[in-house]
């Protein structure tokens, strides 16, 4: 039972960080296309000032998300790194939930509460169970 929970939960963040990489690295070209899609850098809060800020995006929320996407899958099928997966995806979104509430806790800034917010804490919590399991 533990090792098809793991493998649902690696295949469920494979595919989120996947598609979440893709959308980003493809933003800029959709948003030319006026196909309709919605926008990447609308999403998360962003704007671009000059070129760079496009390669930033692609970089730092596409590559590095397609990338913790390819890791989630290759998980599923590789016993042996799995625990080490879920252990750093736990990292992974317990510190961005943290830097949340730490920049929250600053005079005039906004809530951390948002649906970012509760996607981490609970793929947190879900990866502190499967790791307290797997021992």
């Amino acid at each position: 039972m533990l090792v098809w929970s793991l493998r649902a939960f690696l295949l469920f963040m494979g595919f989120t960080y996947l598609s979440i990489g893709i959308w980003a690295i493809l933003d800029p070209i959709l948003r030319a296309l006026e196909l309709g899609y919605p926008s990447f850098l609308e999403a998360v809060g962003l704007t671009v000032t000059s070129e760079i800020g496009y390669s930033e995006i692609a970089g730092l929320y596409g590559g590095l998300n397609i990338s913790i996407g390819i890791m989630c899958f290759i998980g599923i099928f590789n016993k042996n790194i799995s625990l080490f997966i879920i252990r750093f995806l736990a990292m992974l979104v317990g510190s961005i939930a943290a830097g949340r509430v730490i920049f929250s806790l600053f005079p005039s800034t906004p809530s951390f509460l948002n649906s970012f917010f509760v996607f981490e804490v609970i793929g947190f919590l879900i990866c502190v169970v499967l790791i307290k399991k797997y021992r």
